[in-house]
């Protein structure tokens, strides 16, 4: 498994959309972000669309991980993770 993406979580990310999740879903969605975005993340992500155009997402069980990929620099942001029911409201 060669590593070519890097993985960038954006502030609000890292303050309040991890802390909030279950234990045994953050688990589910670091594996999944380590094992699938930094590997292929046009492959396994799906384009979205309207306000969220340039953005796609993963999904993990009801959860839904959110970013970007930044092709110059080879990172993926993660802009949301959140339950799946929750997601796409504040974006």
């Amino acid at each position: 498994m060669e590593v070519t993406y890097k993985i960038h979580y954006t502030d609000e990310v890292a303050r309040k959309h991890i802390p909030d999740l279950p234990a045994t879903a953050k688990i589910m969605i670091k594996c999944a972000i380590e094992e699938r975005l930094t590997v292929d993340p046009i492959g396994f992500g799906k384009p979205l669309r309207y306000s969220l155009k340039g953005h796609r997402r993963l999904r993990v069980s009801d959860y839904r991980v959110v970013y970007r990929i930044e092709p110059e620099t080879r990172t993926v942001a993660i802009v949301a993770i959140k339950h799946r029911k929750d997601v796409y409201e504040d974006a």
